[in-house]
């Protein structure tokens, strides 16, 4: 699946590694998706809210289904959450730039989730 494909099929989001520090990304990113229309919730262990985006501790404590879960993790910290993104069955799971981890996408493509790496959200929305 392309991402074009993916970002027009998604409504809601899921930003995994949110951050309130105004030099990392997922902020940022977090807040460009909302202001382009998308119901945008953040997963981050110790934050409520950024930028006046509701912050969850987990994926499995949202309330509602979500379409996209984007994540702002280091690699080798992605396996972490596999089981988490499988037991709430998104449409899609989109690994952020700079993020690889094949065995972890190779489980979410098992569980009929597709997934992109290495990509960012926020450029690819630019070419749709």
């Amino acid at each position: 699946m392309d991402t074009c494909s993916i970002l027009k099929n998604s409504k809601t989001v899921a930003v995994v590694g949110i951050s309130d520090k105004p030099e990392r990304d997922s902020g940022r990113i977090a807040f460009f998706l909302k202001e382009k229309g998308y119901d945008v919730v953040g997963i981050h262990p110790l934050l409520t809210e950024v930028h006046g985006i509701k912050v969850y501790k987990n994926l499995k404590d949202i309330p509602h289904q979500i379409d996209l879960v984007d994540i702002f993790l280091s690699s080798d910290k992605v396996d972490g959450i596999v089981d988490d993104i499988i037991s709430i069955k998104p449409k899609y799971c989109w690994f952020q730039l700079g993020v690889v981890n094949n065995e972890a996408a190779s489980k979410l493509e098992n569980a009929d989730i597709p997934t992109i790496q290495n990509k960012c959200v926020a450029i690819e929305y630019r070419f749709c």
